[in-house]
């Protein structure tokens, strides 16, 4: 057949407008009919379409399981036009009770496990309802939603479930769409359900109301949710937050009064092979120092084993060094995101969420009972033609037996309308009996009083919110005792912190850290005496001696003015020369150090060499940076000198120029970070040395291998930026005091 180059049009457009508007689609038809869940349900399309179409195949509780080959080709053939791949994995998803908080399906067969194991495939498994998936379709053949056509047309399925269940709620859901997203916790049902009766009976309740009878998720694998009410407070009413869940764990004493931890329960998502591998390679990189090894005991239950390096280990330190390094603690991100009645994407807080299914619920309350009115009116029409011509039995039967058209007759002699005279003319000869005529009777009372019923429902709006609150506490009753109805999840205040750095993966222990004078460092284990023989490169000698633990901070003062952090843990070990400190820290060849000490909480008072200086506080000399801090400004041709702890209520500096000054340290201001102020004036030279002392006390200063303390020192007390005078007599000609 040739073809018509005439069929057809073709546009110009610009490329970006054809692009955008084939991307919003795309966009669109992402957000709204693959990742997010609609409000009413709790349901995607595709897990409402496996629902629907297990419905419509009778695999309800009390029946047969049938192939889930079976059912992942009716929804593919008739509801969801993707990959069998993709609808197997969801039905596997709302099979597995580590994944699902309530199943929605049965599964008999390998349904895959907590390690990450798959499934076994499709052909093999078998798979039928549960009880709560019937909640859940509770009504859906009796108008209680609207129903769509499939993408070929030649089916129909549901645009959302009745969903009696919270299924939102108490599954929780996960998707990505485009541009945003969405991760809803699973929560426990009877406490959902007492949260929506609450709201029934108090609709201006506020969000910690509700948080009383829900307090937070409860996940399908338990665990520890550490976090405070107000943290929950704020994530439930804007929709959005972070909950920090750990793993439930235990110590279990062991022979000889060792002991291990046991954990019972990981957190949700997790799995349990990946957290072993993962812990195994720490272990191998050393990054966890208090354990000693891992044992994976678990079959039905979980019990993972944590072995200490010893008895003396403190479990808490232990578990808290754990929870930093693996994912034995782990975050959940809430992003309660979901689609509105409208089909409109939205954040919604709890309230909104149990206001928007209890709306629905009223709706196919309202549905369902008009859907029954009519049927009753219908029936009692029907038995009313019964009733009509019961008494005339005889008559009837000679209408049908010798008339051609019997229907008009029977209409006309005993005033019917259609649907009567079709009934009686379609009525079994075996129902002609005395007996069917009570029957009807007592069948047209009971209807009658239903319709009654009915009626009032329909009017009064305070007893159908009666009606659905009877519901919700017959699901709750159902659901919420037993097993599965049990929380699983601990809720505890926010866990204390344990501050973990670093510092706390290293073995605690006394090492003594040595620096040379041409700068090289190096720690040995144990605290070394003053006068301790320690070996250097020829030429060089010992400059700081330190003795303190390997989980220390060492502050370093260079005379560039910046100061530098060095871990304890980082320095060489052994007995060699050590590690050139430049190749720790980033400091340049023509720059000394000045101190190298550990930083307490008290002051101290730093100068430059030009005689200005400020006091700063002890916190401030740390710097997790390579390149160090900046705490004195420098000008041309100075350099930072001193840096000597603020303990005292004078200082006292003298300069190269053998003046000494003594002055209050309240004059000396502190400061962060800066150039300082004045503290001696000099005409020539710098300064030698300065010191902080107790005016009371007196200064002291030592000479050879004495000390001697001078305290009548009114003549060299003055003010801040003063040039002083003379020393006493005996001051060591170098100018120092130590």
């Amino acid at each position: 057949m040739p073809i018509d180059m005439n069929a057809g049009q073709i546009e110009d457009t610009q490329l970006a407008e054809a692009l955008s508007e084939r991307y919003l689609a795309y966009a669109l038809s992402t957000i709204m009919s693959r990742s997010l869940p609609d409000v009413r349900d709790g349901l995607k399309p595709v897990h409402r379409r496996l629902i629907y179409a297990m419905h419509q195949l009778k695999l309800d509780p009390r029946s047969g399981f049938k192939k889930c080959a079976r059912v992942v080709g009716d929804v593919m053939g008739k509801y969801h036009p993707h990959g069998d791949s993709s609808i197997y994995e969801a039905l596997v998803r709302l099979a597995q009770e580590f994944s699902s908080r309530y199943p929605l399906i049965e599964g008999q067969g390998n349904f895959g496990n907590i390690d990450g194991d798959n499934a076994a495939a499709m052909r093999y498994t078998e798979s039928r309802l549960t009880e709560i998936a019937e909640f859940l379709l509770r009504g859906i053949d009796e108008n209680a939603v609207d129903f769509r056509a499939t993408y070929d047309g030649e089916e129909s399925e549901p645009i959302v479930l009745p969903g009696a269940f919270p299924n939102l709620l108490a599954n929780g859901a996960a998707g990505i769409a485009v541009g945003m997203a969405t991760s809803i916790p699973p929560h426990n049902a009877g406490e959902a359900c007492a949260a929506a009766i609450h709201l029934i009976g108090n609709p201006q309740a506020d969000t910690a109301a509700l948080l009383h009878y829900m307090p937070g998720p409860d996940f399908p694998t338990g665990g520890e949710l550490v976090e405070d009410a107000e943290t929950l407070r704020l994530a439930y009413e804007t929709g959005r937050g972070s909950l920090r869940v750990r793993a439930r764990w235990a110590r279990e004493e062991q022979k000889h009064g060792t002991w291990v931890i046991v954990v019972t329960e990981i957190p949700y998502q997790v799995q349990k092979s990946r957290l072993i591998e993962q812990v195994a390679a720490l272990l191998l990189e050393k990054k966890l120092p208090f354990l000693a090894d891992i044992r994976d005991e678990s079959d039905e239950k979980i019990r993972i084993v944590l072995e200490p390096k010893s008895r003396g280990v403190d479990p808490e330190m232990l578990m808290a060094s754990m929870f930093k390094a693996t994912t034995l603690e782990s975050r959940f991100p809430m992003n309660m995101n979901v689609l509105d009645a409208t089909r409109t994407p939205r954040v919604m807080g709890l309230k909104d969420i149990l206001r928007a299914w209890l709306d629905h619920r009223h709706e196919v309350l309202l549905r369902r009972s008009n859907h029954r009115l009519d049927a009753i009116v219908r029936r009692l029409e029907i038995l009313e033609g019964y009733l009509a011509v019961f008494l005339n039995l005889d008559e009837v039967i000679r209408i049908i037996r010798s008339e051609d058209e019997p229907k008009p007759k029977l209409i006309k002699a005993f005033t019917l309308t259609e649907n009567q005279a079709e009934a009686i003319l379609n009525m079994r000869l075996r129902s002609l009996r005395r007996l069917e005529e009570m029957e009807i009777r007592q069948e047209h009372k009971k209807l009658s009083a239903e319709q009654k019923s009915l009626q009032v429902l329909l009017k009064d709006p305070k007893k159908r919110w009666e009606k659905i609150e009877a519901e919700i506490a017959e699901i709750q009753g159902k659901i919420g005792a037993g097993p599965l109805g049990a929380r699983r999840t601990q809720i505890s205040a926010a866990a204390p912190v344990l501050e973990i750095t670093a510092d706390a993966f290293v073995e605690r222990e006394p090492i003594t850290v040595i620096l040379s004078k041409k700068g090289w460092i190096r720690a040995q284990k144990g605290h070394f005496a003053d006068d301790a023989e320690l070996k250097f490169k020829e030429g060089d000698h010992l400059d700081h001696l330190i003795r303190c633990l390997s989980t220390d901070k060492l502050a370093l003062l260079a005379t560039n003015g910046r100061v530098y952090t060095l871990k304890a843990s980082d320095l060489p070990r052994g007995r060699g020369d050590g590690q050139a400190i430049r190749l720790l820290i980033d400091l340049a060849n023509e720059d000394g150090i000045v101190d190298l000490f550990i930083p307490e909480t008290t002051n101290y008072l730093i100068a430059a060499s030009a005689g200005r200086g400020f006091v700063i506080s002890g916190a401030e000399l740390a710097s997790e940076r390579r390149a160090g801090k900046q705490v004195l400004n420098l000008k041309p041709a100075e350099e930072l000198a001193r840096c000597v702890p603020a303990r005292g209520d004078h200082v006292a500096i003298i300069g190269q120029n053998r003046k000494l000054l003594i002055f209050p340290l309240a004059e000396v201001p502190e400061m962060a970070k800066g150039s300082g102020v004045t503290l001696q004036k000099y005409k020539d030279g710098n300064m030698a040395d300065i010191r902080v002392f107790n005016l009371s006390a007196g200064l002291t200063w030592r000479l050879g291998d004495k000390t001697r303390t001078e305290t009548k020192l009114t003549d060299w007390l003055g003010s801040r930026a003063q040039t002083g005078r003379l020393p006493p007599n005996g001051f060591p000609k170098s100018g120092k005091f130590e």
